[in-house]
């Protein structure tokens, strides 16, 4: 798939987003911050990520759970510009290929594609991902502190990268690894960063957290 005449403001941030709804978003934080609270908590960071990603200049797809109709994800369609998608059945690497595979049916541009649970991925660091995929590399990766992966962009679909992860894990990049040398890929990986998933991570967030974006 050529990219050579894509411009790296032209590769879209497929965001994997969740409603901020009590009781399923952000669970882990519940001991910490009561259900209601980590529901807060969520919401702020996936907020947080969108104003990155718009911050970035690059197109932002949003794939919404439990769907693109829940009243949150309106509102957000009314005010920001983003393509809002149900995300599909399927585990976390189901529904992460076919946001891929989806959008590689309309388009020849690679893809990045994160969550939203890190506030420290930046801008700058979305711009470099997109480059790095243009001038030569088949996929990129943003490893994180917990053995996951933060931001993962490819420039075409690859299902066998999604295929028998122990997703939620910490072997999820040592695994994924394996397989992009499997598969004879040439990747790189941006530097090291680490995401909210239990309360000691809420903490240290809050510890550094910035004035407001």
């Amino acid at each position: 798939m050529a990219t050579d005449r894509v411009s790296a403001d032209r590769v879209p941030v497929a965001v994997m987003a969740r409603a901020p709804v009590a009781g399923r978003a952000k669970t882990r934080l519940a001991p910490l911050l009561g259900a209601a609270g980590a529901a807060r908590a969520h919401r702020q960071l996936l907020l947080r990520t969108l104003q990155t990603v718009q911050r970035s200049g690059l197109p932002l797809q949003l794939w919404c759970e439990p769907s693109a109709r829940h009243r949150f994800f309106r509102a957000l369609a009314r005010v920001s510009a983003c393509t809002a998608l149900d995300q599909p059945a399927g585990d976390l690497g189901q529904r992460m290929h076919a946001a891929f595979a989806a959008h590689a049916r309309h388009s020849n541009a690679p893809l990045l594609l994160i969550g939203t649970d890190c506030p420290a991925l930046d801008p700058q660091h979305l711009r470099q991902a997109a480059q790095r995929l243009l001038d030569a590399d088949e996929a990129v990766f943003t490893p994180a502190e917990d053995g996951g992966y933060v931001l993962v962009g490819l420039r075409r679909p690859q299902p066998a990268l999604f295929e028998a992860i122990d997703w939620g894990t910490d072997r999820v990049m040592a695994q994924t690894r394996t397989r992009l040398t499997q598969l004879g890929l040439r990747c790189s990986e941006m530097p090291v960063l680490w995401d909210v998933d239990e309360p000691a991570d809420w903490q240290r967030w809050l510890s550094i957290k910035p004035a407001p974006i």
